[in-house]
């Protein structure tokens, strides 16, 4: 007889059914599926809230990110690489600096917003290493 392979959401369904069930031990459940008890009580608290929908895979995207810069300020940056599109990250901030812009983001910051943007070349930025 051959193995039978089980896939994952079938393996989680089969865990909230014996976990939902009448004096069922979620931790024995859990060492069993070789989940932490913290995911085993999470796949639960979805599968109440969300039905089976609930165990499907969620996004490890975090919804926002409170320390990224401000969109005043990333069009500040790439309108002056617009300006100037020879000038790095370095000279870039520093230039925001002498104008008066405050908040402004560490030079490696700068440099990610012109890499996001597409306004920095990878072949070009290898030459200069």
């Amino acid at each position: 007889m051959p193995w039978s392979e089980v896939s994952i959401m079938e393996q989680r369904e089969e865990f909230v059914g014996l976990a939902s069930q009448p004096d069922s031990n979620i931790r024995l459940l859990c060492r069993r599926f070789g989940v932490s008890p913290t995911t085993g009580y999470e796949l639960l608290r979805r599968f109440r809230e969300r039905g089976r929908g609930g165990l499907v895979d969620q996004s490890r995207r975090p919804d926002h990110s409170p320390r990224r810069c401000s969109q005043v300020i990333e069009e500040a940056v790439l309108r002056l690489r617009d300006h100037h599109p020879v000038w790095g990250a370095r000279k870039l901030r520093r230039r925001l600096a002498d104008t008066g812009t405050t908040g402004l983001p560490s030079p490696s910051t700068v440099h990610q917003i012109l890499l996001r943007h597409g306004r920095v070349d990878p072949k070009e930025s290898a030459k200069h290493r």
